[in-house]
């Protein structure tokens, strides 16, 4: 492997083949230590130099000013470094769970995942849920512990709870270099397979016996190298070499290192990836078309940016083919988009540096593309067959918003629409039943970013409002109206009279339209008028401003007028009536319902419980879903879940997964629905 004081030319060499390139993603929670990872790797492979740095001590790949401001990462970001020879994208991703669409992308767009970890804290349940999710598809993974220098956890202790928590045999995880303190901090490691020494490391009494039984992972699954190794024979390094490599494209070992935030640990991490990782022509049984430059082209976006003097600027991922400028490409599923590639760019971070093609396996950039949405796949044939995407996190938790001001207005619908091409997993509301705009957000950082992204991005200012729950009415008991409408002021006149009987229906029902009108009281052709005036008062309300529901409406009597009557008057009068019938009963109020389905471990269940207990929900009871984890389902009011995502989320430090659908409108106690009469009382 490669010494640490090695020359490199920073920049990545040109690529003409895909066994030259490794695509790699950083994952793991927030405070781990990934993005001075990925500083550290970029420093170590001359990318950046340490001149070079952000000013305020943030890195490369953390470059909007939220990220600064909040010292953490918002975003996928995209590293391509030269090493030994090959183009590494090293992909960061967020650590945060609001952001988990970017990790997503980024996993789907890597062939090996790195999984950091910190020696100063426990292995999160986010973390675990990702190392299974990466399990079943198949992806190769390493362990990096990180803040040793700073933890009373030693390395073995990490790699023992990493064990534990990823439930993992005891040969999977091995350490491939071993970590040499001094003074009680790293500062350098030695090379199980070839005893090299990294950093200021001396040597170590433990190493032999753990490069023994690396050496016997190693060879556990290669019945030619346990030959050789049981014959006594000193296996080379570059055999070694060969059979880590398999084991880690396999799945079967997963290597770990240490770092620290000053460096230690960088060359490594990047020897480790040169030598075991795959290459994209071995992603394993993963989807996809074989990795061939000269196949039909197969790309897909994963990810789009905003550019002030650029535009939209779409990350994509070459999956078969080779993308070049000046040509046109088709976004499958969509027949009648073409776009036109004008130019093509490396991502470092922020910056884009031209790059003559992108070929199959390779990460670049296309500027203005104007139809493709994230997720969407580029192909040159005339009918291109869609790569599968990726799952985006649900976006519960709600945000009501208006426009600071009339110019803000002017410009903040097309500003949403930009933000929600660039963000999949913000979702847009404008709801009709309370006319609010609503921006549905996976938390609350979430929102934060993309507000702050509004305001300074696309300068538009907004106020957050109170989310409103859409609410009914309905009628406590029967009643009837008389709505009256005369009128002359020379010419033709308005003249309506309708009388009304109103009953209520059970909750669910809807509504319903009658006539028990007898002697032609009300010519037939305007009985249509009637139950059309019925209908847009229902809109509106007759109590509180929401919809009216579950009624019978019965049109009995009334009068016309031979010259004076009109469809336009018999809908007012119909209205005027309705209105009428609601003074004589009492209008009570409906609440949506929703069917909430919570995944989590059963040590938070009772605390779940009691607190859905708190928001009037009605436990449907708890299954076992798999060992130590539990499946809960429950009917909750949607007033009492505008912020369960957030307390959700506190409850169970993050380990819950949550799901709600609507269900149905139910009565409203009394005692809620004071707070919504304005008169201090319930409408019932």
């Amino acid at each position: 492997m490669a010494d640490r004081n090695s020359v490199r030319t920073g920049q990545p060499p040109p690529v003409d083949k895909p066994e030259q390139l490794r695509n790699v993603v950083l994952v793991g929670c927030s405070g781990t230590g990934k993005t001075t990872l990925a500083e550290s790797l970029a420093l170590a492979s001359g990318a950046i130099g340490r001149a070079g740095r952000v000013a305020d001590g943030n890195t490369v790949s953390d470059y909007e000013d939220i990220e600064h401001q909040q010292q953490r990462s918002v975003q996928l970001a995209v590293l391509p470094l030269e090493w030994n020879g090959l183009k590494v994208n090293l992909i960061d991703t967020p650590g945060h769970p609001d952001f988990d669409a970017e990790v997503r992308a980024g996993l789907h767009a890597a062939d090996a995942a790195v999984f950091v970890v910190s020696a100063t804290d426990p292995v999160s349940a986010p973390t675990r849920a990702l190392w299974r999710e990466c399990a079943e598809a198949g992806i190769p993974r390493a362990i990096v512990v990180s803040k040793l220098d700073v933890a009373r956890s030693g390395f073995d202790e990490m790699l023992t709870a990493c064990h534990d928590a990823f439930g993992l045999g005891p040969d999977s995880v091995r350490p491939l270099f071993l970590p040499v303190y001094r003074d009680g901090r790293p500062c350098g490691s030695i090379d199980l397979l070839t005893g090299r020494s990294y950093g200021e490391a001396g040597p170590h009494p433990d190493a032999d016996a753990a490069r023994e039984s690396l050496v016997e992972a190693i060879s556990g699954q290669d019945d030619t190298l346990m030959e050789r190794y049981l014959a006594g024979e000193e296996l080379d390094a570059e055999a070694l070499a060969e059979g880590l490599r398999r084991e880690v494209v396999d799945c079967a070992l997963h290597p770990a290192l240490a770092v620290t935030d000053n460096g230690l640990g960088a060359v490594e991490l990047l020897d480790l990836v040169a030598t075991a990782f795959p290459d994209p022509t071995r992603r394993g049984g993963r989807p996809g078309p074989a990795c061939d430059p000269d196949a039909p082209l197969s790309a897909q976006v994963l990810r789009i940016t905003g550019d002030a003097y650029v535009g939209r600027i779409s990350l994509v991922r070459v999956f078969a083919g080779t993308l070049r400028p000046d040509t046109h490409v088709r976004v499958a599923g969509n027949d009648e988009a073409e776009e036109r590639v004008t130019t093509l760019t490396g991502p470092f971070g922020k910056q884009q540096r031209p790059v003559p093609e992108g070929i199959a396996g390779d990460l670049v950039c296309v500027p203005k593309l104007t139809v493709a949405r994230i997720g969407d796949t580029l192909g040159d044939d005339e009918h291109p067959t869609a790569l599968p995407t990726w799952p985006l996190p649900d976006a519960l938790l709600p945000i009501g918003v208006e426009a600071h001001t009339k110019t803000d207005d002017d410009k903040l619908s097309q500003a949403l629409t930009r933000l929600t091409v660039e963000d999949p997993a913000l979702r847009l509301e404008q709801n009709t039943d309370t006319h609010q705009l609503v921006l549905w957000c996976t938390g609350e950082a979430h929102a934060e970013v993309t507000l702050d992204r509004l305001r300074n991005r696309h300068g538009v200012h907004v106020d957050t409002v109170p989310y409103r729950v859409a609410l009914r009415e309905t009628f406590a008991g029967a009643a009837a109206g008389h709505g009256r409408l005369v009128k002359q002021s020379g010419g033709h006149g308005q003249y309506a009279i309708c009388d009304l009987e109103v009953e209520p229906l059970p909750t669910g029902t809807g509504f319903e339209f009658a006539v028990r009108v007898v002697g032609g009281a009300v010519p037939k052709n305007f009985v249509p008028s009637v139950e059309k005036g019925v209908r847009t008062q229902l809109a509106s309300g007759v109590g509180t401003g929401h919809p009216l529901v579950d009624v019978r409406v019965t049109l009995v009597d009334g009068k016309a007028h031979s010259v004076d009557s009109s469809d336009s008057a018999f809908q007012t009068a119909a209205g005027l009536a309705l209105r009428d019938a609601a003074t004589h009963t009492d209008i009570r109020l409906l609440e949506p319902v929703s069917a909430v389905r919570v995944i989590l471990p059963d040590d938070y269940l009772g605390a779940v419980l009691s607190d859905l207990s708190a928001r009037r929900g009605h436990v449907l009871g708890t299954e076992s879903s798999e060992p130590g984890v539990a499946l809960l389902r429950a009917e909750v009011p949607e007033l009492e879940l505008s912020r369960y995502p957030t307390d959700l989320r506190s409850l169970t430090h993050g380990t819950a997964e949550f799901a709600r659908a609507h269900l149905r409108y139910e009565l409203m106690p009394a005692a809620v629905a004071a707070q919504f009469t304005g008169n201090g009382h319930s409408p019932a």
